[in-house]
């Protein structure tokens, strides 16, 4: 196989390649298994009217806020305000900066520059407002690492509502905010683990829930998971990154004519099927990078790059840096969000 940067048969290394994809049984529920959350900071806030609070944007984090008691308004930029009511779980997945407040166009403090009580590292109480109405909620900022998860968040909207009250699950879903809130208010030893895995439930909830409803999540990148034959091929192009795909043996895999299958891959996807290879490839290697420490030189020869200069200028070209570069800028990123 040759994908123009010297890249031939493929040496799959010693498993560290497979131990990072785990496989699943379909393709959109790939997607969503890799959403597991590393939290940046957790916030129980007990705000009393009248209130706000403009949260940062925060690069690469997605921001939830579920709201345990009392009403509150959600506030991004170019989205029509949101009502929040208890049991309402919102979503916002870009990191983009927005506020929080006890009604529209309230003036609203910034986070940082309102007195909080630490509970741990990552876990804070904050408390605000001028005495009126109380509002409480749960709120984090946490990050994704897997490059399936990225694909998946990009695809996302602005912001995600979900209604406990309106949802079928809306009897587990309360469940889950009271016991969050239990662990909130405890902290107990593990409380901020226990609370990240909720979340995670809670978040995957959410992007099912819009996806169910929301045509654009039936088009692109996700409509092709859905679809039988070509999520099948993504899903093997996930499980084996290191395999010598071609797009002949990819639509030998799902019973299709070669043809067919690269008109098909390239319509549902956006890009053909080596494109796709090679860039999942890059990054199955940046995860590896920054969360295994495994070095590139490594990583070439386990994709299959004749030298660890020709895997280096594909890595720029996917990536948009070298590879030494980004396996110190998660370092740097991590210790700047305190992680």
């Amino acid at each position: 196989m040759n994908l123009d940067d010297g890249c031939c048969s493929i040496h799959t290394g010693p498993m560290q390649i497979a131990d990072a994809f785990v496989p699943v049984m379909d393709p959109l529920g790939e997607a969503l298994h890799f959403l597991r959350m590393n939290g940046v900071f957790y916030c129980r806030s007990e705000f009393s009217a009248p209130w706000g609070v403009a949260m940062p944007p925060i690069e690469g984090c997605l921001m939830f806020h579920m709201v345990t008691s009392g009403p509150c308004w959600l506030e991004v930029e170019g989205v029509e305000p949101q009502r929040l009511a208890p049991g309402d779980f919102a979503l916002v997945p870009h990191g983009a900066g927005h506020r929080l407040v006890s009604g529209p166009g309230e003036a609203a403090a910034g986070l940082f520059d309102l007195p909080r009580e630490m509970l741990s590292e990552r876990y804070e109480v904050l408390r605000h407002g001028g005495g009126g109405a109380a509002t409480g909620l749960i709120c984090g900022a946490v990050r994704f690492d897997h490059p399936a998860a990225h694909r998946l968040v990009q695809l996302l909207p602005p912001v995600i509502r979900m209604d406990a009250v309106d949802s079928p699950q809306a009897e587990w879903m309360a469940s889950t905010l009271r016991f969050m809130a239990a662990e909130a208010r405890a902290m107990q030893p593990g409380g901020e683990t226990v609370i990240t895995r909720l979340a995670d439930v809670l978040v995957i909830q959410a992007i099912r829930a819009w996806m169910a409803r929301d045509p654009a999540a039936r088009k692109g990148w996700l409509g092709a998971l859905q679809d039988r034959q070509i999520g099948r091929a993504i899903t093997l192009i996930h499980r084996e990154p290191a395999r010598p795909w071609t797009v002949a043996s990819l639509a030998a895999e799902v019973a299709m004519s070669r043809s067919a299958f690269a008109a098909r891959f390239t319509a549902l996807v956006g890009e053909p099927a080596m494109q796709y290879v090679a860039r999942w490839r890059m990054h199955v290697a940046l995860t590896l990078m920054q969360e295994k420490n495994v070095r590139p030189a490594e990583l070439a020869g386990q994709l299959g790059y004749q030298s660890e200069a020709a895997f280096s200028r594909s890595f720029k070209r996917y990536i948009g840096m070298p590879p030494g570069a980004a396996r110190r800028a998660r370092g740097a990123v991590a210790a700047g969000l305190g992680a």
